[in-house]
């Protein structure tokens, strides 16, 4: 258990024992901007590649090749006689592929715009590119196509930080012939190695570079084709599992095609809300992973490229809650396999404890020799919350009894470290602590350290119970009351568990309010029991949560509405009115779309569908200066500030909660639910939405379509088949 400290303030920033104080202090990186704000990324599974618009990586930037959390190429650099290329168009194909169309310079010979040069690339098994000439001269030309490679072996946590020089414990053994370079690396017990193959081979290797040496014709064309193979046996060299001509011809049309054919399909006379939800629903499929070292694998979406591409909870849960009618399996899975990881032991070092879901999940260097405590890490107060909502949520729009009574033991094991060990001082509400000397500062999903301020700015002590953490307790255990008194038929768990809640509801609201400003909730307590007096978007939760008396739901809607809170896009995560507010400050009033979803629908809840409305629109309008893709987070600035939402340099995308919006949006617009086997809408659909068609959207094991429009709309099954078998 944490010691309780006193206060920081201004002049004292470093007291015993806040967030700030439980990590090493650390400088922590920019993306994109090292890479240029045109960066592009290509991704599939647990491998993205990281380059700028010209396709390049530079040594010591936050580009380059990254595998199961290990950073097999950290230089790709691409010149042509010895000058960097000009970028003319550049950018995804799909997911896993981008084409980058590049031109010379005004080169000693060679006037400029006189090479078509055409990279393309893609991630399958490895990395994959074709880089093309073409010559528009009106003589032969001599060219110098150089590619220069290097690796680190960089483990992701250090990319994001400072990177050790691995450089005298990497071997190399390039082929003479220009054909492959080879890097090893071994640690310990840790291995990993790049392999670089050429075809056709280079005319000579550099050092560390590829080299060919060509004298082209008028009208030529050449091409080249490069192949970086991951979890390869040593002589082993494995082709891509689809030519290059596949990814980038008719066939990458017809597969995502089938892509789109196994979703539910969103029709609105709204193209922002249309586009929008449909570039979330195949972003879903895009950051898809299998993670197969878990006790009970499964395949996820991902949390977000570039730096969380694995399973987290609490980012699975609430992904997982956003796309409910979108099909069983992505619930079952996060919720079965969470569920075979759950905690059952106090360790220290993982921040483990028994009934407790996990945080993080890692297999790169630092966590395979033990450096790091993510294998996996369970540094998060809120995440066994949520399990039970999302296994609430499950029951109540499939009605699969079996399956969710399966998961009784675990439920019951979530409660017990509810009340046992997420409450540390016994004072009826969950708190965090990290006793980790690796672990998380700050344990809710404003978990950067200094995601949880005063309103002067000052850092709490530990522990803190935020305010949404206690949201979520109290609509658990409602929930899983209703399990009780159903699969579960517990009726006297039930009966205690409404007599906690409504006993924490009523605590709830008198510790955690402020009349100050027109009255507000804290976002926490900490561990000297003040009130944490900053205003942000962590209210909201409150109202999906439903743990607000309606007399003071009002209240809220206007605080969340208000200028200091409503940037115009969306609500910031911290209010323009707190000493700490930085719109560019990653929970210090930034504006994320997930933050966003689930205060549209708890605004909806209790019957705000105007100012749920107004959110939804902002947050579609932003969507349409990102191609349709809303990103992890975008700066707080006012709508007065610029035309155009001003990127976050940081943020993921896609990014799966972000993805995972739009459709949690469509469903607050219909007022969609399930209960008791039948799928009910209530919408409230603003006039520039138009009207809505929802087909084979999945509810009790049956597909269903609905219309809606205005504040009218019908819902019916859907004379498609089902298609979806649960497993026993």
């Amino acid at each position: 258990m944490a010691t309780i400290g006193r206060r920081a303030t201004p002049a004292d920033p470093t007291p015993h024992l806040t967030p700030e104080d439980q990590i090493p202090a650390r400088l922590v990186r920019s993306l994109p901007p090292e890479l240029g704000p045109d960066a592009v990324a290509v991704l599939q599974a647990h491998t993205f590649m990281y380059s700028d618009a010209v396709g390049n990586a530079s040594a010591g930037s936050i580009g380059g090749l990254v595998h199961n959390d290990t950073r097999f190429v950290d230089r790709w650099e691409l010149t042509l006689n010895g000058a960097s290329l000009m970028v003319l168009r550049s950018g995804q194909e799909e997911p896993s592929a981008a084409a980058f169309f590049l031109t010379n310079p005004e080169l000693p010979g060679l006037p400029a715009n006189h090479v078509g040069v055409r990279r393309q690339r893609f991630v399958d098994g490895g990395l994959h590119e074709r880089i093309g000439l073409q010559i528009f001269t009106g003589e032969p030309v001599s060219i110098e196509l150089r590619l220069t490679v290097g690796t680190d072996f960089a483990d992701l946590f250090e990319i994001k930080e400072t990177v050790r020089d691995r450089s005298a414990q990497i071997t190399r053994a390039h082929a003479s012939d220009g054909s492959r370079l080879v890097f090893a690396y071994r640690n310990d017990t840790f291995e990993a190695r790049t392999v670089v193959e050429a075809r056709p081979a280079a005319s000579r290797v550099d050092g560390d570079a590829l080299v060919w040496e060509l004298r082209l014709e008028p009208g030529q064309e050449w091409a080249c084709e490069i192949h970086v193979p991951l979890q390869a046996r040593p002589e082993e060299l494995r082709p891509p599992s689809r030519p290059f001509d596949e990814v980038f011809g008719r066939a990458a049309i017809d597969r995502r095609a089938q892509w789109r054919a196994i979703l539910p399909k969103m029709y609105s006379d709204n193209e922002m809300l249309h586009r929008s939800w449909e570039q979330g629903a195949m972003d879903q499929l895009a950051i898809q992973i299998e993670v197969k070292h878990l006790r009970q694998p499964g395949i996820f979406p991902a949390a977000g490229t570039p730096w969380f591409l694995t399973l987290f909870g609490r980012d699975t849960l609430i992904t997982a809650y956003q796309l409910v009618g979108s099909g069983p399996r992505l619930p079952r899975e996060a919720l079965w396999s969470l569920a075979a990881e759950q905690g059952n032991k106090v360790d220290d070092f993982r921040d483990e404890e028994p009934g407790k879901i996990l945080h993080e999940i890692r297999s790169g260097e630092l966590t395979q020799l033990g450096l790091k405590p993510h294998n996996p890490y369970y540094g998060t107060a809120d995440a066994t919350q949520l399990w039970l909502i999302l296994l609430s949520e499950y029951w109540r729009w499939t009605g699969e009894d079996e399956f969710v009574h399966r998961l009784r033991d675990n439920a019951y094991a979530a409660l017990r470290w509810i009340d046992e060990y997420g409450d540390l001082d016994g004072d009826g509400y969950v708190e965090y602590a990290t006793r980790s000397p690796q672990g998380l500062g700050n344990q809710c999903w404003r978990d950067s350290w200094n995601g949880i301020q005063f309103a002067d700015g000052s850092i709490p002590v530990l522990p803190i119970a935020t305010c949404e953490i206690q949201g979520y307790t109290y609509d658990a255990k409602l929930r899983l009351a209703e399990l009780a008194d159903g699969p579960f038929q517990d009726p006297e768990l039930a009966r205690r568990l409404r007599a906690a809640a409504a006993e924490l509801r009523d605590r709830f609201n008198r510790d955690f309010w402020i009349n100050d400003r027109g009255g507000y909730y804290a976002v926490g307590l900490d561990g000297d029991k003040q009130q944490i007096d900053s205003m942000t978007s962590n209210m909201g939760h409150l109202l999906w949560s439903g743990i607000v008396p309606p007399d003071r739901a009002a209240v809220i809607a206007r605080q969340l509405m208000s200028e200091d809170m409503f940037s115009g896009w969306g609500v910031r995560t911290t209010s323009a009115a707190e000493r700490g507010y930085n719109p560019i400050g990653y929970h210090m009033g930034t504006v994320w779309p997930h933050d966003n979803s689930i205060i549209a629908h708890g605004l909806a809840r209790y019957g705000f569908r105007e100012e749920a409305n107004r959110i939804i629109l902002g947050m579609l309008e932003a969507a349409t200066f990102s191609d349709y893709r809303l990103p992890e987070a975008f700066s707080g600035y006012d709508r007065s500030y610029s035309n155009a939402p001003v990127p976050y340099p940081t943020a993921c995308s896609p990014q799966a909660w972000a993805a995972g919006a739009p459709i949690l949006f469509n469903r607050t617009l219909l007022g969609l639910d399930a209960r008791n086997g039948q799928l009910t809408i209530d919408p409230d659909i603003p006039e520039q939405i138009g009207r809505i068609t929802l087909t084979n959207t999945h509810a009790f094991l049956k597909l269903w379509n609905l219309e809606a429009r205005g504040t009218e709309g019908h819902v019916c099954p859907s004379p498609e088949a089902f298609r979806f078998a649960p497993e026993s």
